[in-house]
């Protein structure tokens, strides 16, 4: 394992100028050649922030457009599982291969044999579970919202709290 560089002087003014100049943490890690760690904990002790409104936007509209493709690809998934459900009683041929000059030979059947049936079953039921799953994934039950709502609350006791300390008279101790 690499020894770790020690923050420098230099590390810390540069990180306070670079946020001075409205720079996220990614790109002054990079124009320092330091670790985001390194810069998150620099700014840290400096006091300073990073809007994170940006992040949150993106990453809430990746996780939309996820949900869509799921839902799209969960639709899909119930249409082939129809489809082959379908196909265990339509007519179908029977194509043997063989003889010394392998000639393909076709026998018409009411529907597939036993086997055949079989696996379009286990094909059918993989194709709906995979619907189901899909579908339970995306389901929101409300526990996003809770979620949310605890995540809101703890950040504004956090803040409660931190402002309070600012207020705290001084120790005797």
């Amino acid at each position: 394992m690499a020894a770790r560089r020690p923050i420098t002087t230099r590390d810390r003014r540069s990180v306070a100028e670079l946020h001075a100049r409205g720079l996220n943490r990614n790109a002054i890690a990079r124009e320092i050649g330091r670790a985001q760690s390194t810069v998150s904990k620099i700014a840290r002790e400096l006091g300073l922030t990073f809007d994170r409104r940006r992040t949150a936007e993106a990453t809430r509209a990746k996780v939309i457009d996820a949900k869509a493709r799921r839902a799209e690809l969960a639709a899909l998934l119930l249409e082939d599982a129809h489809r082959l459900r379908v196909q265990l009683w339509e007519p179908c041929d029977l194509v043997k291969i063989g003889g010394k000059d392998n000639v393909a030979t076709r026998e018409p059947l009411e529907r597939p044999l036993f086997d055949d049936q079989l696996r379009i079953v286990q094909a059918a039921g993989l194709a709906a579970e995979r619907h189901a799953r899909l579908v339970e994934l995306d389901a929101d039950n409300g526990v996003n919202d809770g979620r949310a709502m605890l995540t809101n609350l703890a950040e504004a006791l956090g803040q409660a709290w931190r402002d309070g300390q600012d207020d705290a008279p001084a120790s005797d101790a």
